[in-house]
């Protein structure tokens, strides 16, 4: 593995749209890569789907104004354990602006030799001490790693049976499937998983049988309160007023 320990494991890595929380691509590579060296792979194959997504909706829906950025991935988003210099470099390369938080140095760079890479590094450097910098990094955090909890930790990907690279890829490849479907769920149904779902539900039937039940209880006071005056009124003794009728008052009539 990458700390010298042997094991036989795998790394995943997700690309995952910042704006939807959806995954874009996951590789799964050898765990004794670093994370310097796996990155343009997994940037690649997030460029392929973005390609794919642009040219599907291009070819169904050619007159409604594209959901999919036609420029293709403009901005990268990680965190400090991809920075490198030579990364910084090559996705610059890319025409892609980096968002990669730098290593604490040891001590004093030197850059002989290398102005293309001290340009890159001094540009990713500027971009993420900025305002919208820590932005895409909050952003980051949240939707991201949200996504390597929900496959790796509740979804219990840590640890797989499974023998042969193509095989987990596959099995992961299932998984983040249904993660995408699940934010689909969430936004259609407001539930994102079934047993989310079932629990709205019971709580829906449960405010239907106490609004219900509410308005039976009231009906019931309602007629407690007029059987109680009823029988209150057929309980006291009657009495007869007379009443005497009032004269009439006296007309005078006159004539010439």
């Amino acid at each position: 593995m990458k700390d010298g320990r042997t094991h036989l494991a795998h790394k995943a890595e997700h690309a995952v749209d910042l704006d939807t929380g959806a995954v874009v691509a996951v590789t799964l590579q050898g765990a004794d890569q670093g994370d310097t060296t796996t990155l343009d792979e997994t940037l690649c194959e997030a460029g392929m789907a973005v390609a794919e997504q642009i040219g599907r909706e291009a070819e169904l829906r050619p007159d409604d104004k594209p959901k999919v950025n036609v420029n293709g991935i403009e901005e990268l988003v990680t965190d400090k354990g991809y920075h490198s210099g030579a990364v910084v470099e090559r996705v610059k390369s890319y025409e892609v602006r980096s968002y990669i938080p730098e290593k604490q140095a040891k001590g004093r760079r030197h850059w002989q030799g290398k102005a293309e890479e001290q340009q890159a590094v001094y540009q990713n450097r500027r971009r993420v001490r900025g305002d919208y910098g820590k932005s895409l990094l909050r952003r980051r955090g949240e939707l991201v790693e949200r996504s390597f909890a929900h496959c790796y930790e509740t979804g219990g990907m840590r640890r797989t049976h499974l023998r042969g690279h193509q095989n987990i890829l596959k099995r992961q490849l299932v998984h983040v499937g249904a993660f995408n479907l699940s934010l689909i769920l969430r936004q259609v149904l407001g539930a994102g998983t079934p047993r989310e779902w079932r629990n709205r539900c019971g709580v829906l039937f449960l405010l239907v049988y106490f609004l219900l039940t509410r308005r039976e209880a009231r009906n019931r006071l309602y007629r407690n309160r007029n059987a109680t005056s009823r029988a209150k009124s057929l309980a006291e003794p009657r009495s007869r007023t007379c009443r005497w009728p009032r004269p009439k008052p006296a007309t005078y009539t006159t004539g010439c």
